[in-house]
């Protein structure tokens, strides 16, 4: 038992509890500045995403918030996006041995992105009108669902961020539905992208299994408190300021 990983975890699990940013995004920088290498960065937090991500998945089926259909045809772009990513890194590392630079300036840019894609959510979702896109059926989306799903998944595959962050976002703009659908979309999906992912890292020796049992040991309570005070904390605030911690993040891995 590692005190100062257990308590990184307990922040992280705070922190998504109190506010839905996504793990990862506080994670894997949180990681990567504290000395971890950035590929065993990037495994081992696919690894414990697909823990956590695995409860929550349970949770949502039971409350009927998941969207099957649209689950099938992002899967069907992220996973083999994210196994392409996996991948390319290999062959990156056994013929030009700069995997590590890669991944930690590709994870500063992603950082950036999600962090603005919050902030923007954060101050402008209520002013967006619903688009034409939005209107149509998930069938006559399918193409550039699976599309935009495959390049999600190649980043996450790449920095193990945006399964939820970047995925929900996509859902909220490009398809009509409810708070709860969202959420419970994007976390069945995000269990299936960062599972195979996770095991794809572990197969190439990138997960830290000992790392991930700690962090587990710290989040799980530090969610549940953090999901405790959230309806008595204003989240719009605590948002924005996560976001602006992610983009100072960002800019320190680039």
């Amino acid at each position: 038992m590692e005190i100062h990983i257990v308590l990184i975890g307990l922040l992280v699990g705070l922190l998504v509890g109190l506010t839905g940013v996504g793990g990862a995004s506080l994670l894997t920088p949180i990681l990567i500045l504290a000395n971890v290498n950035p590929t065993i960065a990037v495994g081992t937090d696919l690894f414990y995403n697909s823990i956590t991500k695995l409860f929550g998945t349970y949770q949502h089926f039971k409350q009927k918030s998941v969207n099957l259909q649209l689950v099938k045809y992002l899967a069907m772009g992220s996973i083999p996006g994210a196994v392409i990513a996996i991948t390319l890194l290999k062959v990156f590392e056994s013929f030009y041995h700069n995997q590590e630079s890669i991944i930690k300036h590709a994870l500063g840019v992603v950082l950036i992105i999600v962090a603005l894609a919050t902030i923007f959510r954060q101050l402008f979702q209520h002013k967006i009108k619903e688009s034409s896109i939005q209107t149509k059926p998930i069938e006559e989306k399918k193409l550039l669902t699976i599309l935009t799903g495959a390049l999600l998944g190649f980043i996450v595959g790449l920095t193990s961020i945006g399964s939820g962050s970047l995925f929900a976002i996509l859902m909220i703009y490009f398809f009509r539905m409810t708070a709860a659908e969202v959420v419970g979309t994007d976390i069945a999906h995000a269990f299936l992208l960062v599972t195979v992912a996770g095991l794809l890292h572990a197969g190439l020796g990138h997960v830290d299994y000992g790392l991930a049992i700690n962090l587990l040991v710290g989040s799980i309570p530090g969610v549940l408190a953090g999901s405790y005070f959230s309806a008595k904390v204003p989240p719009r605030p605590l948002r924005t300021i996560m976001a602006g911690l992610i983009f100072i993040s960002g800019l320190k891995l680039i």
